[in-house]
């Protein structure tokens, strides 16, 4: 899933600014390609109101299918 930090992390409690940390995003409009596992979805959960969340590209998929062909 693609994830983009669309608010400032200014006045946000520590332990939620360390989650985005930890998902790769620093700068307001940094945008990540994350694995949809359990452990990302909890963490994304936590700070959704901080992103924006995409579903999958499909060309991911289509590349990935073709790979375990």
């Amino acid at each position: 899933m693609r994830i983009t930090l669309r608010r400032s992390l200014i006045g946000v409690p520590k332990d939620q600014r360390a989650t985005v940390y930890a998902l790769g995003l620093r700068k307001t409009g940094d945008t990540r390609e994350v694995a949809d596992t359990r452990d990302v979805g909890g963490m994304v959960d936590k700070v959704a109101y901080l992103l924006t969340i995409e579903a999958p590209s499909d060309e991911g998929q289509a590349r990935e299918g073709q790979a375990t062909q």
